[in-house]
């Protein structure tokens, strides 16, 4: 019962996530008869300030659990967030600590995440990811900031 419990909570959670798009791979070892390991570059949006735009790279298990989505990819990763136009959004509105992306790193409970933090004081919007197991998370992390600054059109 705790595990279903679990699960719903980890999908309640990433609806309002945004969804990246994958803007390549590059192979970091070779495996003759297997895909190879890689660290894989996705972009995304947030999706509650229009403006912002980050850069995440992961590491990627190759082996044959790959084709299929059963390896546990390593918790490996790093974030890159900027200002890429106008931000309009009321930063005051905003949650102080938001998760705004999640991607599956295993077949079970493993993800890495990235939530937003607003520093009002600084202007700045900090963006932290993470790699989370339901049982055990990991203390690998990554954080970027975004200063809000103003956008010459």
């Amino acid at each position: 019962m705790k595990w279903l419990f679990a699960a719903v909570i980890l999908f309640a959670a990433s609806i309002g996530s945004a969804h990246a798009e994958d803007v390549g791979c590059i192979s970091t070892t070779f495996n003759l008869l297997s895909p190879n390991d890689k660290v894989c570059v996705s972009a995304f949006e947030d999706p509650q300030v229009p403006g912002v735009a980050c850069h995440i790279s992961q590491a990627r298990k190759g082996g044959w659990g790959q084709p299929f989505g059963l390896n546990e990819d390593p918790s490996n990763f790093s974030v890159a967030c900027r200002q890429v136009g106008p931000i309009e959004t009321d930063i005051s509105k905003l949650r102080d600590n938001e998760e705004v992306f999640t991607q599956k790193t295993s077949i079970f409970f493993k993800a890495t995440r990235i939530y937003r933090m607003v520093d009002k004081k600084r202007n700045t919007l900090v963006y932290l990811a993470v790699s989370s197991k339901i049982v055990n998370g990991s203390p690998e992390n990554a954080v970027s900031s975004v200063p809000i600054m103003p956008w010459a059109h």
